[in-house]
Formats: structure tokens, sequence, C-alpha cells
């Protein structure tokens, strides 16, 4: 499956708890915001992670991951933060995800408010032996009627 519309998008505030000493993000937090970005993107689809666990018996783990942080954030910031599904095959999904301050502006690499850029590809593995393993049917199923975004 390839994506073909726009992106999902989330939106998150910068706490303090998300800073270091000065007011700036610290760069492992951004992995928080992608992280949230793509389980509500799921949730979109009417399945959450817990769900998936518990009735399913697999979860979604991160297995490659490349983020280029452009320009940091700040206390008290609004970010959007968006996530693409570029594939999605029988047992992973690639993502495109980008963090931006305030408003988005798509296709622009050199927007002043982009943040962070990251490509991002999850593995379904099972909860028992976490080894890798096909998504179930029905998902599949899902995440191919649907425009993935």
């Amino acid at each position: 499956m390839t994506a073909s519309s726009g992106p999902f998008t989330w939106k998150a505030r910068v706490y303090w708890e998300d800073t270091d000493g000065g007011g700036i993000v610290y760069y492992a937090n951004y992995l928080k915001f992608l992280e949230r970005a793509r389980t509500e993107w799921l949730r979109s689809f009417g399945f959450s992670q817990d769900q998936l666990a518990r009735e399913q018996g697999f979860v979604f783990t991160v297995v490659n991951l490349t983020v280029d942080y452009k320009r940091p954030a700040k206390l008290d910031d609004e970010l959007h933060i968006t996530c693409v599904a570029h594939t999605c095959r029988s047992a992973s999904i690639r993502f495109a995800q980008r963090v931006y301050r305030g408003p988005i502006v798509m296709d622009d690499p050199a927007a002043e408010n982009l943040l962070v850029e990251a490509q991002v590809r999850v593995g379904c593995v099972d909860c028992k032996d976490m080894r890798p393993r096909r998504m179930p049917d029905f998902l599949l199923n899902v995440l191919s009627s649907k425009e993935l975004s």
C-alpha cells in the first residue's frame, strides 16, 4: 500500500518536563511526540495500541529511525506533528513524520517553522515472544481500504 493524501496531524504543547534547563526541548523528547502522533494515527482507524495487544496479541515497535533536527522547540510552543504512512507491508509500516512550530507549511523543507524531520519504520511483533509477525488481515484490510495519511 502507498500513501496518497495529506498528513495526519496531532497537536502538542511543550511543557517544562519536555525541556532542558534552558527551556529548549530535549532532543530525545521529540521521539515521544513522534510516537504519540503515530498512536493517534492508528486510533484514527479505530484501533488502540492497548486493544491490539490485549485482544490480538501484538504490538508495534520501532525497528528503524532517522531524525534530522532543524530548529529547537521551546517551552510553551504549540507543535504540530505530522504522520504519513508511506508503505504498509504485512509486518511493518514506514512513516515520514515532521514536527512544526505553529501552522504546517507543506513541502517546504526550508520552512522556518519546520523543527524536525523523521523517517520511522515500525514492525509488528508478537506480545509473547517479541518476534516479528504478520499483521492480522482485518487490520491490513482496514489500512488498505482507507487512504493512508
